[in-house]
């Protein structure tokens, strides 16, 4: 299927990554179980943080090193899939999975004080959605694609600034900078318009911009990173990438593949959108609620003339 029956079980499944993977999710389950019991001012995890948390971590995995990491290097649809679960799905499960109390040493181990003004919700903003956009330049795309240390190191530096994205609508420190619920639905708002061009880009191009999905021995160096042994072994079984492509052609896989990125990125944040206006709706109504009943006050709960 896929034809990712033409590929290795390391190829696939990468299983150092996920023997690493394996023991972030077995340190994780310690941390916020047993462990947490020792630890002053912590609390266990609840089932539900513990279920995010290593879903997110499962996704993440399933996009840098599982099959979706594959079939990235060999479509374009699915390596926007693959940014999508990388930086739109994995970050806020991770971060809602994780306790308060957990947060509170990652920030006091932080030099917050000379890096908090990369988490202002507009420089967050600009710095994730700039380099996803800049990255989907076809030169720079190629280029990272092609040297496998900046292509780690640019993976490393998108999925920090995701979560400083991510940061203004979940922070989870209640003694934090809380933006208001308009503030946030104006946050939303923003990130949906910035990644705007870099779809529109993709989607409207009249011709294939990347070379690593169109040019036979561009994409046998750039498979390099992701198979064993020889790649160009993959030129002479297969011909190139547009053996693996169910579509019609790489523009059409293309064009796909900014939709995807586009739908899903509207999905989450149209889901945020209504969470955070339930949210913001039921904080202003208690707040109205309050001011109405006074503690004490003529018809309120504590006053015995009421009763």
């Amino acid at each position: 299927m896929l034809g990712l029956q033409y590929f290795s079980f390391n190829d696939l499944w990468s299983p150092l990554i996920l023997a690493l993977f394996l023991i972030i999710a077995a340190a994780y389950l310690v941390l916020v179980g047993p462990l947490s019991e020792q630890i002053k001012d912590a609390e266990p995890a609840t089932a539900a943080q513990k279920i995010m948390f290593i879903t997110g971590l499962f996704v993440l995995y399933l996009a840098q090193a599982g099959p979706f990491n594959l079939l990235g290097h060999v479509m374009f649809s699915f390596h926007m899939v693959s940014m999508a679960f990388s930086y739109l799905v994995a970050p806020p499960l991770m971060m809602k999975g994780l306790p308060i109390w957990v947060w509170r040493r990652i920030v006091r181990w932080l030099p917050t004080r000379q890096l908090s003004f990369l988490a202002h919700p507009i420089v967050a903003a600009v710095l994730f959605n700039g380099l996803f956009s800049l990255y989907h330049l076809p030169i720079v795309h190629d280029y990272v694609m092609l040297n496998f240390t900046v292509h780690r190191l640019y993976y490393i530096a998108l999925f920090i600034t995701s979560m400083l994205m991510w940061w203004t609508l979940l922070n989870p420190l209640p003694e934090g900078r809380q933006a208001s619920g308009l503030s946030k639905i104006g946050f939303i708002f923003l990130n949906m318009v910035l990644l705007t061009p870099a779809c529109g880009l993709i989607i409207f191009a009249s011709e294939p911009l990347y070379q690593t999905y169109s040019n036979p021995e561009v994409w046998a160096e750039a498979m390099r990173y992701c198979v064993s042994g020889d790649s160009t072994a993959l030129l002479r079984s297969f011909g190139g990438p547009a053996f693996f492509n169910f579509l019609s052609s790489a523009k059409e896989d293309q064009q796909v593949g900014g939709i995807v990125m586009k739908f899903i990125q509207e999905g989450i944040f149209a889901s945020m959108l209504a969470y955070v206006f339930f949210q913001w709706y039921r904080k202003e109504k208690q707040e109205d609620d309050d001011d109405s009943y006074p503690a004490g006050g003529a018809g309120g709960p504590l006053n015995p003339a009421a009763k």
